[in-house]
């Protein structure tokens, strides 16, 4: 069985409250509880994770090099500010899906500057919550046809 790791960073725990009408009003366990239906209807074990805490993500990263294959990853603001999650996903190898719910590309110009893209394997952009489910099918596709 394949195993994903999705990470949510800065401010994804308040899905559902904040800013609606960007993100939309179902929370981030609505979402979590869905993907990881999806995942398993897909033989894929799914595991959530989310922090506000940069150095927290960093260290699920590391602690995930063994155990997991492939990587969802909504770093939220951390997108455009870390260099520390960005060496984290290098570091570990494990191929990654960046996915945002907005396009970030046709919002404030620092928010268009991301430290992940270049080495994702894909990104997901402004398919709102559905950013999602492609990221997910997208990571799963990638996985089964790597060997």
């Amino acid at each position: 069985m394949m195993n994903i790791l999705l990470i949510n960073g800065p401010n994804l725990n308040l899905l559902g409250i904040r800013e609606p009408e960007i993100y939309g009003q179902r929370t981030l366990s609505d979402i979590e509880q869905d993907l990881m239906q999806a995942a398993k209807n897909k033989g894929t074990k799914l595991v959530c994770f989310q922090s506000n805490h940069e150095g927290e993500i960093v260290d699920k990263i590391q602690d995930s090099v063994k155990s997991i294959q492939g990587i969802l990853i909504n770093a939220g603001a951390f997108t455009h500010t870390s260099i520390a999650i960005r060496d984290a996903l290098i570091g570990s190898k494990i191929p990654f899906v960046e996915l945002h719910i907005s396009n970030i590309f046709s919002r404030e110009d620092f928010r268009k500057e991301s430290f992940l893209t270049d080495k994702a394997i894909g990104i997901i952009s402004g398919f709102g919550i559905s950013s999602y489910n492609l990221a997910l099918d997208g990571i799963i596709e990638y996985l089964s046809n790597k060997d």
